[in-house]
């Protein structure tokens, strides 16, 4: 049999068996890491994009046979603790993903390895914590309670024990959490008439996000005012529970299928009605778009969800091929240094946000396409900071290189992270939503 070297077909992705008695099966899962790691070791492409084939690529060359059969299985972890799944080998990097023969996965190869250590107890407090987004953003935006946590993230005291205690890195900035959650001072304006383009419905439900509803309620009202400026009709999502994105990066997979059983029906619902589904955080957009349905590839009502999300700027573009979008901005924005976050590269749908700043006039948009390196809960814990920063560091530099007036990127978190590793810098750091309110002059 010949094989191939490399593809140049588009990637495709198989449904995850995570149902399945051999997805946690140790000896199996043991076979395929070590085939995998493998072919990884033939290539090395992808020894630039994470720590995780850095971390691979040592182990395998400080071996006894500098090769795949010489290095302990136990090792085999520290290359899997070193993935958050950002997807971009996958995507940009490997020629063997399928429909190559090889059939490789890497991101979900990672992805069975977390699930199989979460279900034999390998997750902590810590990490049950920090992916419990929705429990925490209830309790730490309480009244009371959300100035004393918000305190405690910025004293130097705390945060060393957090360090010591918790393992959550004492230098690492923390989002703020808002009293004033996004879903309860919402007022979304429905009362426009629904013009439905060839390549957009023509109204729209937003599903929050945790993020959105606990930390920056500031991007969703944006959107809502996006959305009014443009005459689209919108809602809110009636009811919702975190993505489940969290708990898919920890492995948890059966807390990710109880939140599905939460979302989907209400989701369902309204995309059957007509509406587009919008998220501001592109990674509960991938989820829906593309976990959910390689998890329940067999669910009717997970791919109607899937087909109805948009990225809101993937939205406002083809509304703008529709010829239903306004271009009335009233404020330059100068110059915007921006990021495409990994979780909006994989969504396969081109830099729509860029698309949409550069319509702004007097605007000049230079664009990094490259990880950041934070993750949603990766780059917090005290042993990945350093490695995160690590990653992050040419993201930092070609940002701050064009000397911008605004720092931005479609993922709230890596802006903050971005941010942070630009160090002291006169450029604001400010959401595309928000970016595009201001230049509507609203």
């Amino acid at each position: 049999m010949t094989v191939r070297e490399g593809s140049l077909e588009a990637p495709t992705r198989h449904p995850l068996a995570w149902q399945s008695a051999d997805f946690y099966d140790q000896a199996s899962l043991d076979q395929e890491l070590e085939r995998v790691y493998d072919i990884c070791h033939g290539c090395r492409r992808c020894v630039n994009l994470c720590t995780a084939f850095p971390t691979l690529f040592d182990l395998i060359d400080e071996s006894k046979t500098m090769e795949v059969d010489g290095v302990e299985k136990q090792d085999y972890w520290k290359v899997v603790d070193q993935c958050y799944l950002c997807d971009m080998c996958y995507m940009t990097k490997c020629p063997y993903v399928p429909p190559h023969q090889w059939n490789v996965d890497f991101p979900h190869l990672m992805l069975r390895a977390k699930a199989v250590k979460f279900r034999k107890g390998g997750a902590g407090f810590r990490d049950k914590l920090l992916s419990s987004t929705d429990a925490l953003g209830k309790l730490a935006t309480i009244p009371v309670v959300v100035t004393f946590v918000n305190a405690v993230n910025r004293n130097s005291i705390a945060r060393g024990l957090m360090d010591s205690v918790l393992g959550v890195h004492k230098d690492r900035r923390l989002p703020e959490y808002d009293s004033a959650r996004f879903r309860s001072t919402a007022h979304p304006d429905a009362s426009f008439p629904a013009r439905d383009g060839d390549k957009t419905p023509g109204k729209v439900a937003v599903f929050s996000t945790c993020y959105v509803n606990y930390n920056e309620p500031g991007l969703g009202h944006d959107l809502l005012r996006i959305l009014a400026h443009n005459e689209v009709p919108a809602i809110l999502v009636e009811k919702e529970a975190c993505c489940g994105m969290p708990k898919l990066e920890l492995g948890d997979l059966e807390a990710v299928a109880r939140n599905k059983e939460i979302n989907i029906p209400v989701l369902a619902r309204l995309a059957r009605e007509g509406y587009a589904i919008l998220t501001a955080v592109p990674s509960c957009t991938l989820m829906f778009k593309q976990e959910l349905p390689l998890m329940f590839p067999d669910d009717p009502e997970v791919g109607a969800v899937a087909e109805a999300m948009f990225d809101p700027f993937e939205y406002l573009v083809l509304r703008h091929k529709d010829g239903m979008l306004k271009t009335d901005f009233k404020k330059a924005l100068g110059k915007v240094s921006y990021h495409v976050p990994c979780h909006l590269r994989v969504q396969n749908m081109g830099q729509k946000t860029r698309e949409l700043l550069e319509m702004v006039p007097d605007t000049k948009v230079t664009t990094v396409e490259r990880c950041a390196g934070h993750d949603g809960t990766w780059g917090v814990k005290s042993e990945y900071f350093e490695r995160s920063m690590k990653i992050g560091r040419p993201v930092f530099r070609q940002m701050a290189e064009p000397a911008p007036d605004y720092i931005s990127s479609d993922c709230a978190i890596a802006g903050r992270h971005i941010e942070q590793g630009m160090g002291d810098t006169p450029a604001q750091k400010q959401h595309p939503l928000t970016l595009i309110r201001m230049a509507y002059g609203i």
